[in-house]
């Protein structure tokens, strides 16, 4: 044990906050808007792009790459043991159309510098180190999120994933054709081959850490997540000749059911998230009453219990509120919280406390590629703050320093797994 640890220190302090920073920095190039983020869409040029560059890194070291059949690209750096499963770390480089530099790229830079830390201080380890860049994890051009990995753990079947179109009508498969074509990665992966763990570093993408001034948060699970359409139909009438009394007003019956499912979601808490994040409107006429209206529901908890109590009500709470109109109400997905590892999550706290970094326990509110591998392997997350808790956008900003630290905490975990 003290050899382990002897051999984690030396990689940790061979971290370089500088080279981490300039990557961070280059792999922004790659989709850069002009106005401080990046738009670089799954199975696009750009995120082409950003991976050539990594795989150029990871060339120059003397690793191995190689992809599986939906994309997800692993770097290898090799242990003694190479029959031993590897510790793998990562995450993803494809953000959202106006996303920023740090979500995603944070996890698969701070997994790179791991294993060059490992190699500037002279630490061979048992078991072989990757790391791993997840396909499509954003969701934003190919629905659905979290797609490499989900079809890498068995939860999503690959000829689904493949047949998936965007907006212009490409398919995942032809996207994925030409990118790995471009990649030239001859060396093939398996999908479940089996880890040892999986660890993820990440933006908190939240302003807990910020606010309580903690510079790493050890991520104790997922929070789970239910997603719900509404549709309502009514009739479609003149504005100016027909009584209200007579309407059938598909909007107004959606408005009333927005509120009351608002008013049944309160939480003294405020663990509780809820969203109606879209709503279409139709025909969307400035003189007519609308005749069809679809939203949405994004509905979180930490826990299971709470998540059926106020998940279930919702379609009786619409009907309810109908007006006249009709409703359908369709769940569109249902994902149970998830639960990290104890033990990983006790050496992510171990290693904050070693290095005198100032920690606290989270569950994370938004849904990563660690949810589909705490299925196959113990997995963990380690977190670090970004300002005002800001992500999913353009003004989405971390601290040079505080990518620095998550990613010596991820070095020292990392190494004590491989070594252990």
């Amino acid at each position: 044990m003290a050899q382990s640890e002897s051999a984690a220190f030396a990689v940790v302090r061979a971290v370089s906050e500088q080279r981490l920073w300039q990557r961070h920095m280059v792999i922004a190039r790659f989709g850069a808007t002009g106005r401080g983020g990046v738009n670089r869409q799954a199975l696009t040029s750009e995120d082409i792009r950003a991976r050539k560059r990594l795989l150029a890194w990871a060339e120059a070291r003397g690793y191995e790459a190689a992809v599986d059949a939906i994309g997800n690209l692993f770097i290898r750096r090799p242990g003694r043991d190479n029959s031993a499963p590897p510790v793998v770390a990562g995450s993803h480089l494809d953000t959202q159309p106006t996303g920023g530099n740090f979500d995603g790229a944070y996890g698969v830079l701070a997994a790179l510098e791991v294993m060059e830390a490992a190699d500037d201080a002279g630490i061979a380890t048992e078991r072989a180190l990757e790391t791993v860049v997840w396909t499509n994890e954003e969701g934003a051009r190919f629905q659905p999120t979290t797609m490499g990995s989900a079809v890498f753990a068995g939860a999503l079947a690959l000829e689904a994933a493949l047949a998936t179109t965007d907006c212009a009508g490409v398919s995942v498969e032809a996207a994925l054709a030409q990118m790995l074509a471009s990649l030239g990665v001859a060396r093939r992966k398996e999908f479940r081959f089996p880890m040892t763990a999986y660890l993820e570093a990440h933006i908190e993408q939240g302003p807990l850490l910020e606010a309580q001034r903690k510079k790493i948060g050890a991520v104790t699970g997922i929070q789970g997540l239910r997603w719900f359409q509404v549709e309502v139909r009514g009739q479609e009438a003149h504005a100016g000749t027909t009584p209200l009394r007579s309407r059938r007003d598909a909007l107004a019956s959606a408005v009333a059911m927005i509120a009351a499912l608002g008013e049944s979601m309160h939480d003294e808490n405020d663990a509780v998230r809820f969203t109606v994040g879209r709503c279409e409107v139709f025909p969307n006429s400035p003189n007519t009453v609308p005749s069809r209206v679809l939203f949405t529901i994004d509905l979180r908890h930490p826990e299971r219990e709470t998540l059926a109590t106020l998940g279930d009500p919702i379609e009786a709470i619409c009907r309810a509120r109908a007006g006249g109109c009709e409703v359908k109400v369709t769940e569109t997905l249902n994902a149970a919280p998830t639960v990290f590892d104890p033990r990983i999550v006790e050496l992510v706290r171990a290693a904050a406390k070693r290095q005198n970094l100032p920690s606290i326990d989270l569950v994370s509110g938004a849904t990563h590629d660690a949810k589909f591998m705490a299925q196959l392997c113990p997995s963990g997350m380690i977190f670090v703050p970004c300002a005002g808790g800001v992500s999913h956008s353009e003004a989405e900003a971390a601290a040079p320093s505080d990518l620095a630290a998550g990613t010596r905490v991820l070095a020292e975990v990392a190494l004590k797994l491989a070594n252990s």
